[in-house]
């Protein structure tokens, strides 16, 4: 989750820039930098990869001046982290630098275009296309504005973007395109400030505006003018932040748990920052213990979790069996403990959790190492006891989750499991570069297409007005999404306190279809896919009762939409990847139900985000 920082107004801009990037360290990231326009409208670029530090040492005190600037920290998405590929980005001439949150998923397509024009680039990023196209949009005489808006309009995917531009000393331009990340305008006395997050911008003033997806600002000192990107006026009020830890951390959410469902676009960026190159669709693990000799050697591979952590462990099951050919299981930490289970070395064991610090997990990775079975985890916390415990982490970086319903860590762990699937396959000789490369391909899209589902809420305010009287629910799936089927249910229960189950589809006949009558919904989670035609005849059976269906399905599905009483749309994705955009209607279905009931959404009862006792 890349860190945006930019200032405009009186004072000195780099030490503001510096400060900001420093209150927004907690984001992650592997390389900083700032740049700087002067009054004679000379633009300073100063970067390096490493730590905000680096970038301090290499200033050397000698701050550059000028009192417009922008600064970044960067998770390396394309390329390597290194001087050249942090931000910010300038074009060859260097009319325009911008800084950038997320991923270009068409930048191959426009560096091409714009190479063709005669532009030069000098990163590996797909950053560097923005302040290109930014300029040769200028060079038709466009407007700064008119040149921003439509550099967005060519990009695809979701992305947040600050620049700044030597022919308009004293502005700064900021965009939002998706929900890549958050872009919060700050207005001081005499002195605008936007930025990533608000601990960047809460120093300087509590006046704040939000700026929206498909929204552009432009901003001086004392003024902003907020547009769509097509070009028309959007007025936009100032509202007061108080300057509290809560409310700051709430971001102007009603709830965590909303703020983290909005949050998940911008987490899964996160997560592959530095392990995926899009360019090269190539798959990297940091510190991963096993060499090629020990993953060819592998012959068993044992997820273990609890809670929705085991949901992920049940689909990562089909990930790895599909994309790494290597038989796999997905276990209950808390039985897997208790049953003697039989390990070796060619068995590698993946825990999988949130805090790192859940007790039955760490027990039952104490006795997958006493066997002498290989042990990593995929973790959201750093330093927990998992971590010391296993021999390599493939850790989440979807930063600090408050609420107790997991949501954006468990699209991260989904996202994570899936990354290594592939890494596993491609290193066995089983995912053949050409699959590999498409493997990488679905990924690009996540972010995006996440953002789009997380921007509508009036469904599910409609269904939560509808259902949450309701006792029961029961929750459907096949495959892939049997286990979203318990995690959707999962959901329901944690906050809603409303007794729901998740089964499969197939079982329906071996008993739960008993249940079903006009008092009880079914969800149904029945995208396209090759089980699609047997959840169809799974919700005929349904309706043939007298039972009551909310369908999540494909977009487009104009067969279910007849059949169901409600349909949840989510985007066509490669059916591995499917149970990640699933997550959110899930989400969202069960926050707006517990919400209506008049739950406490974030601190349910009787539960704790981690479990240290048995």
């Amino acid at each position: 989750m890349c860190g945006i920082i930019g200032y405009t107004g009186s004072r000195e801009a780099a030490p503001i820039l510096l400060e900001g990037l420093a209150s927004l360290e907690y984001r992650g990231y592997d390389s900083a930098g700032i740049a700087v326009l002067a009054s004679s409208g000379e633009i300073t670029v100063r970067k390096a990869p490493g730590k905000l530090r680096s970038l301090v040492l290499s200033l050397e005190g000698d701050l550059p001046e000028g009192r417009v600037g922008i600064g970044h920290t960067r998770w390396a998405t394309h390329g390597v982290p290194s001087e050249a590929n942090s931000h910010p980005h300038q074009d060859c001439r260097g009319e325009v630098v911008v800084v950038h949150n997320g991923i270009v998923e068409n930048f191959l397509e426009l560096k091409q275009e714009l190479m063709e024009q005669g532009h030069t680039f000098t990163s590996q990023t797909d950053s560097e296309v923005i302040p290109h196209l930014i300029e040769s949009f200028l060079a038709q005489n466009l407007s700064a504005e008119e040149a921003a808006r439509s550099t967005a309009r060519r990009l695809a995917g979701s992305h947040a973007v600050v620049a700044i531009l030597r022919q308009e000393p004293g502005k700064i331009l900021a965009f939002k395109v998706g929900n890549a990340g958050g872009i919060v305008v700050g207005f001081g006395e005499g002195e605008t400030v936007v930025a990533s997050d608000l601990p960047a911008i809460l120093p300087h003033t509590r006046s704040v505006v939000f700026l929206s997806t498909g929204e552009m600002a432009s901003m001086t000192p004392t003024s902003a003018v907020f547009t769509s990107l097509a070009g028309s006026v959007v007025e936009k009020l100032p509202q007061t932040m108080p300057y509290d830890p809560v409310s700051v951390a709430k971001g102007g959410y009603e709830h965590f748990m909303l703020k983290e469902i909005a949050e998940q676009p911008e987490a899964t960026i996160a997560t592959l920052r530095g392990r995926v190159s899009f360019d090269l669709r190539s798959v990297f693990l940091e510190d991963f213990p096993l060499t090629q000799s020990d993953i060819k050697s592998l012959h068993r591979v044992v997820f273990i979790a609890m809670g929705s952590s085991y949901h992920a462990g049940l689909i990562a099951r089909h990930m790895m069996e599909r994309l790494a050919g290597i038989p796999s299981e997905a276990e209950n930490a808390s039985e897997f403990r208790y049953r003697d289970p039989i390990l070796d070395s060619r068995t590698l064991v993946v825990s999988i959790g949130q805090s790192g610090e859940t007790a039955d997990t760490l027990s039952a990775m104490e006795e997958a190492a006493r066997k002498g079975a290989r042990l990593i985890t995929v973790c959201n916390v750093e330093g927990s006891q998992a971590t010391r415990l296993a021999e390599g982490c493939i850790y989440l970086r979807a930063g600090q989750e408050i609420g107790v319903c997991a949501t954006k860590t468990f699209v991260c762990s989904l996202e994570a499991l899936y990354l290594l699937a592939a890494h596993i396959g491609h290193q066995r000789g089983f995912l053949s570069r050409t699959a590999l490369e498409d493997a990488v391909r679905e990924l690009a899209r996540l972010p995006h297409l996440l953002g789009g589902l997380v921007s509508h809420q009036d469904p599910y305010v409609a269904l939560a007005e509808l259902y949450h009287k309701k006792s029961h629910f029961l929750y459907m799936g096949r495959g892939i999404n049997y286990p979203m089927a318990l995690e959707g249910a999962l959901k329901l229960k944690e906050i809603s306190y409303i007794h729901a189950e998740g089964c499969p589809a197939g079982e329906m006949k071996h008993g739960p279809i008993a249940l079903i009558d006009d008092s009880m919904p079914v969800v149904a989670i029945a995208p396209r896919d090759g089980l699609y035609d047997k959840m169809a005849s799974n919700i005929a059976e349904v309706k043939a009762r007298g039972g009551t269906v909310i369908a999540l399905a494909t977009e487009g599905d104009r067969e279910i939409a007849r059949m169901a009483d409600h349909v949840l749309y989510i985007p066509p994705m490669s059916p591995l990847l499917t149970p990640v955009l699933a997550s959110v209607p899930l989400q969202l279905l069960a926050y707006h139900i517990a919400l209506r009931r008049g739950c406490d959404v974030d601190q349910p009862r009787n539960l704790a985000k981690s479990v240290t006792v048995e």
